[in-house]
This record gives C-alpha cells, sequence and structure tokens, in this order.
C-alpha cells in the first residue's frame, strides 16, 4: 500500500494522479472525491488504452458530473467507473483499492492487470 493523499488535501469535485509500482510495472492512478468520498481509477480508458486526463489531472466534465475520456469523449460514473456514454460502454474503469487509516488516503496494486 501506498500513501497518495490526505483526506482534506482532495477537495469535493477534485482530482490527484498519482504513481504505484505494482509487481507487473509501474501504473498511473488518480484519485477523485466526489462528494467526501473518495474513488481510485487506473488513468487508462476503456476505449483504447490512454490517458483520460485532457490537462494534467482533469478528468471531470464542466459541469463535474461525469469522468470524461480527453481523447474520445466517453463519460464514466465518478462512483462507479462505469462508462455511461461513448465507445466503451458496458466496460467500467479499473478500480484501485484504497483504504483510510488517520485521515490519509492508500491505494494498493489491482488485484487483476487491466486486459485492454
Amino acid at each position: 500500500m501506498k500513501a497518495i493523499a490526505t483526506v482534506g488535501e482532495i477537495a469535493p469535485g477534485r482530482t490527484k494522479k498519482f504513481l504505484l509500482d505494482c509487481p507487473a510495472g509501474e501504473l498511473e492512478g488518480f484519485v477523485l472525491n466526489v462528494g467526501g468520498e473518495h474513488h481510485a481509477y487506473l488513468n487508462r480508458c476503456r476505449h483504447v488504452p490512454m490517458s483520460l486526463d485532457w490537462v494534467e489531472n482533469q478528468f471531470f466534465t464542466a459541469d463535474g458530473d461525469y469522468i470524461q475520456c480527453a481523447t474520445h469523449g466517453a463519460l464514466y460514473r465518478p462512483e462507479t467507473g462505469e462508462c455511461v456514454g461513448g465507445p466503451p460502454c458496458g466496460r467500467s474503469l479499473h478500480r484501485i483499492p484504497l483504504t483510510i487509516d488517520a485521515g490519509t488516503i492508500y491505494a494498493a496494486c489491482p488485484s487483476k492487470l487491466p486486459d485492454d
């Protein structure tokens, strides 16, 4: 597990990228705060394995309702990673497990590597 942020560091509607050193190599992820709940995903679109952020560390649509792929415009629910619009519908972002302990957010390597 790797400490990636503190709970107060990421305001609602904001994100933070991080790197994980996993057995199969380095993975880039991002953690987001949705109404006080934290979720983390691999920074990889499920349509084509490219980074999602259109500007460094910018993942949300302008209205803040969805995570949007900068390349293809695919939309994902921030709470679940489920695709709700765009080419990869029927697929979800790869979740990165989080643990919060004493105000610190820790990320763990996914148990299964992406098969994109």
